[in-house]
């Protein structure tokens, strides 16, 4: 007895068509969803780039903004600062405009008999007198007048010595000081100003605590 025979060739090529046809299908769909990823990325990466670029603008317009703050903070500081020196210098005049007054009152007064000025010159408050004394006594008891004065201070003596005087020296109140011949002490002497203190006013009405 014969067995049936059944041909499978034409099935099988159709099978393998049809995972060709798959394959192709797979491929095409996973190349689109493969873009499409791409292309939703790199929308995602220049969004993200472009909200970078805006921040840095924002960020150096802050900037800019921040540094011309900071040159006029720089030059409100600078214009402070000099207001400042400005009152300083003010302050300081007021407070020393009396000193040359004070100064030659002072030496009118603290001048001992027998001895007599040649110069008297003031760099600051320092003051360099260079005279003539009769003796070196005199020197010391003008030292000693300096310590004791209200407006004098810290009397340095920085020389002295003996010399012979060639011309009169002459005084415009009191005529010849210092007849020519003479030996006396030429001295030279330094010593400070004080600065002139502010007094306090006190208000119309008000007694010291003194006898009434």
């Amino acid at each position: 007895m014969s067995r049936p025979r059944i041909n499978l060739l034409p099935y099988r090529q159709e099978k393998r068509a049809r995972k060709q046809r798959e394959f192709g299908f797979m491929a095409v769909i996973s190349l689109i969803v493969g873009l499409a990823i791409v292309f939703a990325a790199w929308k995602w990466l220049d969004g993200m780039i472009e909200t970078q670029k805006s921040r840095n603008q924002l960020l150096q317009t802050e900037i800019t903004k921040l540094d011309k703050q900071i040159k006029e903070i720089d030059k409100l500081r600078e214009d402070i600062r000099l207001a400042v020196e400005r009152k300083k210098t003010i302050e300081t005049l007021q407070a020393n405009r009396s000193q040359a007054v004070h100064l030659l009152d002072q030496m009118v007064r603290q001048l001992p008999e027998g001895l007599y000025l040649q110069s008297l010159k003031q760099k600051g408050n320092t003051v360099t007198a260079v005279g003539y004394a009769q003796s070196n006594a005199h020197v010391s008891a003008l030292m000693r007048n300096i310590e004791a004065s209200q407006w004098l201070a810290n009397p340095k003596l920085v020389e002295i010595k003996l010399v012979e005087i060639k011309e009169d020296q002459k005084t415009p109140t009191k005529g010849v000081a210092v007849k020519r011949g003479t030996t006396v002490s030429q001295f030279t002497l330094n010593f400070d100003v004080k600065a002139a203190t502010v007094e306090v006013k006190k208000p119309a009405g008000q007694q010291s605590g003194g006898a009434r």
